[in-house]
């Protein structure tokens, strides 16, 4: 999961544009675990990879934009091993799922009490309060998924329900996983806790980002319900949201 070492082989200062597809991919993979949105990690020279990595370099103030610099190779290999360390720590209850939700979301730029607040409150309710990854109506079979869900096998799963091809493909490029062979992958903890805490910071699942109804001096709840599925639920779910945020 999250393999990198493909950076080790990069040269300092080499050209972003001339690296191998596996090194080229490594740093996309670096860049989206830091938040930057380079779409696919496909090891392709395209306009998103080439701004996510402009941006980077700019943010850290690490010189050339075309260039891969050896401090940029070091902030990202950095960056895997701390997220790496968040996926990789104990979630053997509903306690520390919360507790590796809350350092995910301070981890990916979500580091405000509502907006953790947002995502306890969005994994309790699409788990149905057990804060274990689930399958889309788990109380039904997988015949009745196979037979009524237009975008079988590619349904919700995890913590906030994976849902559709593209979104599979997506996880799957960042994450090196097989998640389009299998997707019940996205079932493990730490698949799952990566997806939520990244995909509300961007945007992935309707194109709505959690930053644009709740930020560090507005607080939307209702509306925040926009990033995972239009307004369904949405004041139940605000209203856990105000009960986490009294606690945390």
């Amino acid at each position: 999961m999250l393999n990198v070492k493909a950076l080790d082989q990069i040269k300092p200062n080499s050209e972003l544009i001339s690296l191998t597809k596996s090194r080229l991919q490594a740093v996309q993979r670096g860049l989206a675990v830091c938040a930057y949105p380079v779409g696919e990690a496909d090891g392709l020279h395209g306009p998103k990879t080439r701004n996510a990595f402009a941006e980077f370099v700019a943010d850290k103030k690490l010189g050339d934009p075309r260039l891969v610099s050896g401090e940029a190779v070091d902030f990202l290999k950095d960056k895997v091993a701390e997220v790496l360390k968040i996926l990789n720590a104990p979630a053997n209850s509903s306690d520390q799922v919360i507790e590796r939700i809350g350092e995910a979301f301070r981890f990916i730029g979500l580091p405000h009490k509502a907006q953790i607040a947002y995502g306890l409150a969005t994994a309790r309710w699409e788990t149905n309060h057990t804060f274990e990854p689930v399958k889309e109506a788990y109380w039904l079979s997988e015949s009745w998924r196979r037979k009524n869900l237009k975008y079988y096998p590619y349904y919700g799963r995890g913590y906030v329900q994976l849902t559709w091809e593209n979104n599979y493909e997506l996880y799957e490029s960042i994450l090196g996983l097989d998640l389009k062979d299998d997707p019940d992958i996205a079932l493990r903890h730490d698949v799952a806790l990566f997806v939520i805490a990244h995909g509300m910071k961007m945007g992935s699942f309707t194109s709505r980002k959690l930053e644009q109804y709740i930020t560090k001096n507005s607080t939307d709840f209702i509306n925040a319900r926009r990033v995972i599925n239009g307004t369904d639920k949405a004041s139940e779910i605000a209203a856990l949201a105000e009960q986490y945020l009294d606690e945390i």
